[in-house]
């Protein structure tokens, strides 16, 4: 097990090795986003702004005038609200090739609490034109996110965790922005989870495949640009489909999926996620417990899906 925020620390030093043009900007918590190993191996490409979240974002877009790679890193929460007018004018509306890194997204940021609990990111970057939002489910397809956004057109915005999440995919596996990835198929249900609730949305389909329910699970690493094809053909396939996610249920990935599926597909869906509420201080387990995002929630939430299904 290993954080999501480790793998893109791996991965801006690979890509750093391997091209002159990408930088690393930090406002502030450079060792929490683990910018600090670019740092260490390439100082003369690493630009610290301290406590100025809209600075470093401008000057990102700067850096991605003259022909550089930047990626911007800081918690979630300062990135997609701090310096949103900045992403806005400055990277989206100019469609500049500026990364974004929002580390310790979602509730399990745990003992920080509520200020720290990015849980209306993805709504606020997705909205925007020409951005483009990640969540890699574990390591591996963490620094696999991080190479692929590099040279992704446009602004790229990735979410990692602070807490460790279990190994779900491998070095060897085929990572593409865009693509969502089929973690296990089913025919009765179809569960979708982004991030570190992917590894829970497999561990309720364990249990309900114990009940002689098969349940898919889609692994939506890409909430913008969507894989349309992919939510089509689970539609289609199983006529029911639950969204899992650390985030609240407006605006975000759930949304994302009933805003498609409703214009072309309509079938039974239902969103979990955070209800319109702030979070709270508290351990990660506790706190998933406490906002009903545990593998044995998903399966209760699966099997009321289905008895509408069959009525």
């Amino acid at each position: 097990m290993k954080p999501t925020r480790d793998g893109c620390g791996e991965a801006l030093l690979d890509l750093g090795r391997k091209d002159s043009r990408i930088v690393v900007l930090s406002a502030d918590l450079t060792e929490s986003v683990r910018a600090n190993v670019f740092k260490a191996r390439f100082p003369e490409r690493f630009f610290s702004f301290g406590i100025s979240e809209q600075d470093m974002m401008s000057a990102a877009a700067g850096f991605a005038l003259e022909g550089k790679i930047p990626f911007a890193c800081t918690f979630a929460v300062f990135a997609s609200g701090r310096a949103w007018d900045q992403i806005r004018t400055s990277l989206a509306y100019m469609n500049l090739n500026v990364n974004i890194i929002g580390s310790h997204g979602g509730i399990t940021v745990g003992p920080d609490g509520a200020t720290h609990q990015a849980l209306e990111d993805i709504t606020l970057m997705r909205v925007l034109p020409n951005m483009s939002v990640v969540v890699p489910c574990d390591y591996y397809q963490a620094k696999k996110a991080v190479e692929a956004a590099a040279y992704y057109p446009g602004p790229v915005y990735l979410r990692f965790t602070r807490n460790k999440v279990p190994f779900l995919t491998s070095e060897d596996d085929v990572f593409e922005l865009g693509k969502a990835q089929i973690m296990r198929d089913g025919s009765d249900i179809t569960l979708v989870a982004s991030g570190q609730i992917v590894h829970l949305a497999l561990k309720a389909a364990d249990i309900l495949k114990e009940e002689k329910i098969s349940a898919r699970v889609i692994n939506l690493h890409t909430i913008k640009p969507l894989d349309r094809n992919t939510l089509l053909k689970a539609a289609e396939d199983t006529g029911a489909i639950l969204s899992i996610e650390e985030h609240q249920i407006f605006g975000g990935m759930g949304s994302a999926i009933a805003e498609f599926i409703s214009e072309n597909r309509p079938v039974l869906l239902k969103l979990m996620g955070i209800r319109d509420r702030f979070g709270r201080s508290g351990e990660s387990d506790i706190l998933l417990e406490a906002f009903g995002l545990t593998s044995e929630y998903i399966v209760k939430e699966a099997k009321e899906l289905l008895k509408k299904k069959k009525h």
